[in-house]
């Protein structure tokens, strides 16, 4: 059976795939990243994953993996193959793509930006299925976005598109790790959430999802923490669909587990600052913990098909 090899990796754990040409994923597998390690070790880790995963393709579909997909975090250039730089991996120009196509037995192997990769795959197969053009937010750690357009998402001209976590929505307010004051991310992502309950409730150990079952129960102090976080996005979420026209609008990420929590208030708060734009949908993301993964084999297959598009027409 035909089948792409997809890999995930995050600042702590690799999620794996055996993906086929319909998306199915055929075989799943998980294991840490091993950061503590140090980079070099990180790299190897990576590829002696993968080569177990070609392994088990042949044994268990009776012929080696056609391609590989694999998605990794910070600053990506997909076109040289390149992981230029990842703070949490203490990575700088990694040539992951050739190491990976070399392990690999040479197949072709795609290079993609953590959230692109899954941001391809809600378009594609999760939430955003149908959608001619789409954002999709996570609100995770920080607050990063993937720009759709027509089955495939926006890089940018030097690989920085969708960054909307660093849009400033509160001029002169809390200092950010990019060098600027009152960006996005220092206000709504879950990390900042849990940062701000944990203060507003006295427990250092309390979070994002503390927060929102405190916001159900009527807390006085959840409720003020929540409503300043879903202003601030839904002030970064209007100036990015005054820039992109996006018809549908996912939102993933830590935060979005909260449900209507976050959607119910967030979509007033967004009815009622836009003017002449015109309303998206606002959806949460389908597809979990597994986008990477299958944006990763989705990487995989469009490689696949432009090979084929190109050997039929040589």
């Amino acid at each position: 059976m035909r089948h792409v090899i997809a890999l995930d990796v995050g600042g702590t754990g690799m999620k794996a795939a055996l993906a086929g040409a319909d998306g199915e994923l055929l075989h799943q597998a998980r294991r840490p990243t091993g950061r503590a390690r140090g980079p070099e070790a990180v790299v190897e880790g990576i590829l002696d994953f993968a080569a177990e995963l070609r392994a088990h393709g042949e044994r268990h579909f009776g012929e080696p993996a056609a391609a590989a997909g694999v998605a990794v975090p910070g600053i990506v250039d997909p076109e040289r193959g390149l992981a230029v730089y990842a703070a949490n991996l203490g990575w700088r120009d990694v040539p992951l793509r050739d190491l990976l196509a070399a392990r690999l037995g040479g197949v072709p192997v795609a290079l993609g930006h953590d959230v692109r990769t899954g941001g391809l795959a809600e378009g594609r197969v999760g939430a955003g299925r149908g959608a001619d053009r789409f954002l999709f937010v996570p609100l995770g750690t920080g607050i990063a976005g993937a720009i759709g357009i027509d089955g495939r998402v926006e890089a940018g001209a030097h690989g920085f598109a969708g960054e909307i976590g660093h849009v400033v929505v509160r001029p002169g307010g809390a200092p950010c790790p990019c060098g600027q004051r009152g960006c996005l991310e220092r206000y709504a992502s879950a990390a900042a959430v849990s940062e701000a309950w944990a203060a507003a409730c006295g427990d250092p150990e309390a979070d994002a999802a503390d927060c929102a079952k405190a916001v159900l129960s009527g807390d006085t102090n959840a409720v003020r923490v929540w409503r300043t976080a879903v202003d601030a996005l839904a002030d970064g979420l209007v100036t990015a669909l005054t820039l992109l026209d996006p018809r549908t609008l996912i939102i993933g990420g830590g935060l979005a587990e909260a449900g209507e929590t976050l959607f119910t208030p967030l979509r007033d708060a967004v009815r009622r600052r836009v003017t002449f734009q015109k309303l998206p949908e606002i959806v949460p993301a389908a597809l979990g913990d597994t986008a990477g993964c299958l944006g990763a084999g989705l990487l995989a297959w469009d490689l696949l098909t432009s090979t084929d598009r190109t050997e039929e027409s040589a």
